[in-house]
C-alpha cells in the first residue's frame, strides 16, 4: 500500500472512499474490509487517492477481466488523468521510456515480443535443475547458521535474485546494489528525487552492462535484446529500460511471496501438512497458485485509464477517467471462488488475477511459478519442524512499497 492508509468505508454521503484502505487489526492477510465491503455493494465506485482525484476502483474478478481486455483501457502511464500510485511515481513517470508496462498496442505488441522468448514457459522450465540447486544450497546454509534465522535474508530474497541474475546475465556480486535500489525506486516513503536517483543509479549500471554484453555477449537475456538491438528491432535505450525494470520486478514480489506464503502456511498448518508431505508436482503447482490468489502480493493495485466511455456494471467510466484494479480483493471474490477467505490448496485457483489479466499479464509469471513451486516443494520437506519464531502480532509488514508482506520472518526448527 503506497499511499497514506485511511479510514474508509463505501461511500455514504457523497464523499469517495480514500484508497488504499487499511487491513483488519489482528487479520493481516486478509484484504481490507472497507474493500471487499464495497465488492459486495458498489463493485465499481470512485475513490480518492493521494493527490485528490477519484479513480474507479474495480473489486470484483469478473470486472477486472473484463476491462483488463477491453482496448479501451490504456497502460499508458503518460496520460495525464493516469492514477498513479504515488507523488514520486507520478514524478518519474513522464521521462520513463516506452515499455511493456506503460504502453498499448502496437508499440507494447512490438516490445513484448522482443522479450517474450526467454519467459516461455519450455524455456523456463529447462532452468529447474538450476534453480533447485540454489533452493538446497540456501537452506542448506540456514540449516548450518544460527537457528533461529530470518527466512527473508536466508531464503526469500537470495533466490529471486539469484535466479533473476542468471537469467539477465547481471553478476550476483551485485545483488545488494540492486536490490537496495530496486527497493528504492519502489518505496513511496521517499521523496520523487530520492526514487529517480536510484532509477538513474540502475539505469547508469544497467547501460554499462548491456555495453559490455554487445562487445561479448553470452548466454543470457540481455545477451538477446543485444541481437534486437543489432537488428533494429529495439533501440540501446528500450533494451536498459527493459533490463532495470526486469531487473526490479524479477526479485522484490516473489521474494515476498516466499516469505509471506510460508507465513501463511504457519497459520493454516493442515495446509502446510500438504505441501511438508507431497512429492507430486501437480500438486504443489496447484498449491502456488492458490497461495498467489489467498495473497495477491502486489497490494498497490494495477493502474489503468480509459481511451474512450465505458459502460460497466451500470457505471460509466467516462474517456479520461482512471481505473484501480484491487487485485486480492477480486481474488477473494466469492463468486468466482467459493469460500474465498478460505485457503485450500486443493482448490482449482489458476484463474486468480494475482499476475493481472489480458495483454499485459506479468512477462515473468512462468518464472516465478517455477521459483515457488521449487521453493514450496523443497523448504517444508527438507525441515519438516520449521516454525515461526515470532508471533505474528510482533511481525512488521510493509507498507511502502508496490507489495505487501513482512519486513523479517523469524523462524526455528
Amino acid at each position: 500500500m503506497a499511499d497514506t492508509l485511511t479510514d474508509a468505508a463505501p461511500d455514504t454521503g457523497g464523499q469517495a472512499p480514500e484508497y488504499p484502505m487499511p487491513r483488519a487489526t489482528g487479520c493481516p492477510l486478509a484484504p481490507p474490509p472497507a474493500a471487499a465491503e464495497l465488492r459486495g455493494d458498489q463493485p465499481i465506485t470512485q475513490v480518492r487517492i493521494w493527490n485528490g482525484t477519484t479513480p474507479w476502483l474495480i473489486t470484483r474478478h469478473a470486472d477486472q477481466r473484463t476491462l483488463l481486455t477491453d482496448p479501451r483501457v490504456s497502460n499508458d502511464d503518460h496520460e495525464p488523468a493516469f492514477p498513479h500510485v504515488n507523488a514520486h511515481r507520478a514524478a518519474i513517470a513522464p521521462h520513463t521510456p516506452k515499455l511493456i508496462t506503460n504502453t498499448d498496442a502496437p508499440e507494447h505488441t512490438r516490445l513484448r515480443r522482443s522479450v517474450n522468448a526467454p519467459f516461455l514457459v519450455k524455456r523456463i522450465e529447462s532452468m529447474r535443475p538450476a534453480v533447485q540447486k540454489i533452493v538446497d544450497d540456501l537452506i542448506d546454509g540456514m540449516l548450518a547458521g544460527p537457528n533461529p534465522a530470518d527466512l527473508l535474508t536466508a531464503l526469500a530474497l537470495p533466490v529471486p535474485s539469484l535466479v533473476i541474475a542468471e537469467l539477465l546475465g547481471v553478476p550476483y556480486e551485485d545483488h545488494h546494489f540492486f536490490q537496495e535500489n530496486s527497493n528504492r525506486v519502489l518505496d513511496s516513503s521517499l521523496t520523487a528525487e530520492e526514487a529517480q536517483g536510484s532509477s538513474r543509479a540502475l539505469a547508469g549500471y544497467l547501460d554499462t552492462l548491456f555495453r559490455t554484453k554487445l562487445e561479448q555477449p553470452g548466454d543470457d537475456v540481455l545477451s538477446e535484446m543485444g541481437t534486437k538491438v543489432k537488428a533494429g528491432e529495439m533501440t540501446h535505450e528500450e533494451a536498459v529500460s527493459m533490463g532495470v525494470a526486469m531487473l526490479i520486478a524479477g526479485h522484490e514480489t516473489t521474494a515476498t511471496m516466499i516469505s509471506l506464503g510460508t507465513l501463511a502456511l504457519f497459520e493454516h498448518p493442515d495446509q502446510l501438512a500438504v505441501l511438508r508431505d507431497t512429492d507430486d508436482p501437480k500438486v504443489v503447482a496447484g498449491a502456488v497458485d492458490e497461495l498467489l490468489r489467498y495473497l495477491s502480493i502486489v497490494h498497490s493495485g494495477l493502474r489503468r485509464v480509459a481511451k474512450d466511455d465505458i459502460e460497466i456494471g451500470g457505471q460509466v467510466i467516462r474517456k479520461g477517467d482512471g481505473l484501480i484494479f484491487d487485485l486480492q480483493t477480486a481474488n477473494w471474490d466469492g463468486t468466482a471462488f467459493p469460500e474465498a477467505e478460505r485457503l485450500d490448496l486443493s482448490r482449482p485457483a489458476r484463474q486468480h488475477n494475482a499476475f493481472g489479466y489480458g495483454p499485459h499479464q506479468c512477462l515473468g509469471q512462468n518464472l516465478a511459478r517455477l521459483e515457488l513451486q521449487v521453493v514450496y516443494g523443497t523448504l517444508y520437506r527438507r525441515v519438516p519442524t520449521l516454525r515461526p519464531a515470532a508471533p505474528l502480532d510482533q511481525l512488521a509488514f510493509n507498507h511502502t512499497g508496490t507489495t505487501y508482506g513482512v519486513k523479517c520472518l523469524p523462524v526455528a526448527w
